[in-house]
């Protein structure tokens, strides 16, 4: 891919590294789901995963490179020769394949990481490169604890890996570690040292730890980097990647400043930053720049009356930009099965057979309980239908809450179990969300804990859908589910039980190469 001096490629990694974070467990479906939206929203590269971590992982980026069509599809790879191997394998049907492979340069992942020596590293480097680009002419390279490195050495290992044929280096600030002002410096000194440097992509991939993700990667591309690496709702390892949403905004904003654009369609940042937060089970904070529910709310009288008389006195873009106003009505009670279909399909969804049919009829039971059925109420009520079909495990048939001033709640549910049979649990808690996660542990045997509780709303008002988080952990694995309701019980009872069936594919997944590997993926770029 030729680097052009106005243009920003955008590098998604929210199905690699965002998918690292913790309690995150997107199986194949759902890995290519969010895909697709990013095909919609126009980003340049999606970098499905690490193919070598276990035949899941290869089997989703498979898939998607079989799949999805517009941007690039990277697989991550160390600079072994199987994971290259593994990498190329899972990519080698997609219209455009990358290989991303990567080894550290910072001695203290050299010493006490990797256990090796700089002459290693070097040699690593070239041999991976040049395995790699005999599979394909696009090849990524990255540094790891680039910023925590020599960059004269650092240097050493970019320019050899140029010469193999890499075709972008991309620089990390893996642990989040440096600041703008010295990132620039560096990046600047590197080009000093390494002058084929300008012949390639320069990209930049920076972490959130002092909360400078997004400033780093915009000091990268002040510096000359034409590739920014990032995730939706900055997803990531501890505190996270650099935003995809900010960075694009940021660009798009202050273009007329800094002359540089994105491909990137803003009007679905909204949009794939909810799909997102909903198989994941990632909240959004509501003052997330961009795509928080208040960052275009207005609580002050003095910026409320501002923004009346003229909405720029307070408001720096306009919400429509980035797909905010996706809370118009769409539907009615009276809609038919063909209104739902063909609104579904304005807002991105192609669904057919027995998903349309379930999400007519839960459409339905919605519309009785809601006077109008927004944009947003169809996407949470697909995305919820959708996971139903694909996680794999226990299924919630019914539940019923009892309380009455005299005694504690009482709930009594009944899951189908995963081979069939229909389990029974009966329990008494301290509210009625208590009892029923008890009620549901009982009738499925599992001796799972609670760790995590979030609810929220969809939509505003009074009738709006219940949307509720939750993190479990049993036998030793942790997992999230999300639940979408009228009524927040049922939303709770349904993020449970998926939650306990994530857990449960979770404890199932082979095993044998991600031991054998455990202790070398402690870290990534």
């Amino acid at each position: 891919m030729e680097p052009e001096t106005d243009r920003v490629l955008i590098f998604d990694t929210t199905l690699r590294d965002g998918e690292q974070s913790p309690g995150i467990s997107l199986n194949a479906s759902e890995k290519l789901e969010i895909a697709q939206q990013l095909a919609r929203l126009g980003v340049d590269v999606i970098e499905a995963g690490f193919p070598i971590t276990s035949p899941g992982d290869f089997e989703a980026v498979q898939g998607i490179a079989r799949t999805v069509e517009g941007p690039v599809i990277a697989a991550l790879a160390r600079t072994h020769a199987a994971d290259v191997e593994a990498a190329w394998g899972a990519i080698q049907d997609a219209e455009r394949p990358r290989i991303h492979t990567f080894i550290s340069t910072s001695d203290i992942h050299i010493v006490h990481q990797l256990q090796t020596t700089r002459e290693d590293v070097l040699g690593q480097a070239r041999a991976a490169v040049a395995l790699a680009r005999s599979h394909t002419e696009d090849v990524e390279f990255s540094p790891m604890d680039a910023t925590r490195s020599e960059v004269e050495f650092t240097a050493e290992v970019v320019a050899v890996a140029i010469a193999e044929g890499a075709s972008t280096i991309n620089i990390p600030d893996t642990v989040g570690y440096t600041m703008p002002h010295e990132f620039e410096a560096w990046l600047r000194r590197l080009y000093e040292l390494v002058p084929a440097l300008r012949d390639v992509t320069l990209s930049v991939h920076c972490h959130d730890d002092l909360g400078l993700a997004v400033a780093n990667s915009f000091a990268g591309i002040l510096a000359g980097a034409r590739q920014v690496e990032c995730a939706i709702n900055g997803l990531g390892e501890r505190a996270g990647n650099a935003s995809l949403e900010e960075i694009v905004m940021l660009l798009a904003t202050r273009s007329a400043d800094i002359g540089l654009r994105t491909g990137v369609h803003t009007h679905e940042l909204a949009r794939t930053s909810r799909l997102v937060s909903r198989l994941t089970g990632y909240v959004v904070q509501p003052n997330k720049a961009i795509v928080g529910r208040n960052a275009f709310a207005h609580e002050s009288g003095i910026h409320q009356d501002g923004v009346l008389k003229e909405r720029t006195t307070y408001e720096i873009m306009d919400a429509r930009s980035v797909g905010l106003e996706a809370n118009s009505i769409v539907l009615g009670k009276h809609s038919g099965r063909h209104a739902l279909r063909q609104a579904l399909e304005e807002l991105g969804f192609d669904v057919s057979g027995q998903v349309l049919n379930t999400a007519f009829k839960r459409f339905k039971e919605i519309a009785d309980r809601k006077k109008v059925v927004t944009a947003m109420d169809l996407e949470a009520l697909l995305t919820d239908e959708l996971r139903e079909e694909e996680v794999a495990g226990y299924v919630l048939e019914s539940y019923a809450v009892h309380a009455s001033s005299a005694e504690p709640p009482h709930a009594s549910v009944a899951v189908r179990l995963p081979g069939g049979e229909l389990g029974r649990g009966e329990f008494s808690g301290d509210g009625p969300i208590d009892s029923v996660f008890r009620a549901i542990n009982a009738a499925t045997g599992v001796d799972a804990a609670l760790r995590e509780f979030r609810v929220g709303a969809v939509t505003e008002g009074q009738d709006a859908l219940g949307e509720v988080s939750v993190v479990i952990e049993t036998a030793g694995h942790s997992a999230a589910g999300q639940g979408v309701a009228p009524d927040i019980i049922e939303a709770a009872a349904r993020a449970y039980v998926r939650a306990l069936s994530i857990a449960r594919r979770r404890a199932e997944r082979p095993h044998d190469s991600l031991t054998r590997i455990a202790g070398e993926l402690a870290s990534t770029p």
